[in-house]
């Protein structure tokens, strides 16, 4: 890991996610770049061409003088901070700023159960989860130490999910993180026996190319719940899991009305922090 991403409002959430970057960064030799996006909506109708640029130059000016009591903190001490004030556009914006610096990893903030709060001016936590093509760690409360010893990846152990199984072992590895794997099996028309769930899993090691896939099988534990979420949730709580790794099909417009985002629900509504993989 190199670069991590860190967006920005200068808000005390926004910090929260600052201060756990800083240690994973500090952690992992890792550099930080703190971004902010300026310019609320699209340029106003009503407003001229030359109005529009004055109040850029007034908001990038404004974020330049938050950044520097934003960034002077103990905490980032013998780190490599970047600052980047970019004029939003769009969302494409942020994947921009992911390529432009090599970003491995976006580590953000939320206010928990309560919902997403409104970090980039015209996106959000919830829209960077779903549209980032690097990880994203999702914090809920300060970072008081790095504590990222046990971690739960979840997934429906799909041919799809295969990419992401193998970006969490790079993470699990790289973070010196122990690595526990839960299948949840949910009550109703999900629900699989034995027998399908042995071979599903056979079948998932097997094609991610595994070759000790008899013992992987026996690693994943198999958790019985009347919904995934739950499922998820209440194995973190019985292995006292610091975070959670969770594949995301980054579903966008009518498909993600309709079928919604168990990763982004889980990074809504999870206590501890998510880390999100895009499938």
């Amino acid at each position: 890991m190199k670069t991590i991403l860190v967006p920005t409002d200068f808000s005390q959430h926004s910090e929260n996610a600052l201060k756990a970057a800083a240690l994973i960064a500090k952690h992992q030799n890792a550099n930080l770049v703190v971004v902010h996006m300026v310019g609320a909506k699209d340029a106003s109708l009503t407003k001229s061409q030359d109005q529009n640029v004055e109040e850029t130059f007034f908001h990038i000016r404004l974020a330049e003088k938050n950044f520097i009591e934003f960034l002077d903190k103990p905490y980032l001490k013998d780190i490599s901070v970047n600052q980047i004030v970019k004029k939003h556009t769009g969302f494409k914006e942020i994947n921009n700023v992911i390529s432009e610096n090599e970003v491995s990893l976006v580590v953000m903030s939320s206010h928990g159960t309560s919902g997403f709060h409104e970090m980039l001016i015209g996106s959000n936590t919830e829209k960077v989860i779903r549209f980032s093509d690097v990880p994203v760690l999702v914090i809920k409360q300060e970072a008081a130490t790095y504590k990222m010893g046990v971690g739960v990846f979840t997934s429906d152990f799909s041919e799809e999910s295969i990419q992401a199984y193998k970006t969490a072992k790079e993470y699990f590895k790289e973070w010196q993180t122990d690595m526990r794997m839960v299948y949840v099996n949910p009550s109703g028309s999900k629900f699989k026996n034995s027998r399908e769930i042995n071979k599903m899993l056979t079948d998932f090691f097997t094609k991610a190319g595994e070759d000790n896939v008899s013992g992987l099988k026996d690693a994943v534990s198999v958790y019985s719940e009347h919904s995934i979420a739950k499922g998820i949730f209440n194995f973190s709580n019985d292995i006292n899991a610091d975070f959670i790794v969770i594949p995301t099909h980054a579903r966008k417009g009518i498909a993600h009305i309709l079928k919604g985002s168990l990763s982004e629900d889980i990074a809504n509504t999870s206590t501890i922090p998510v880390l999100t993989l895009k499938i």
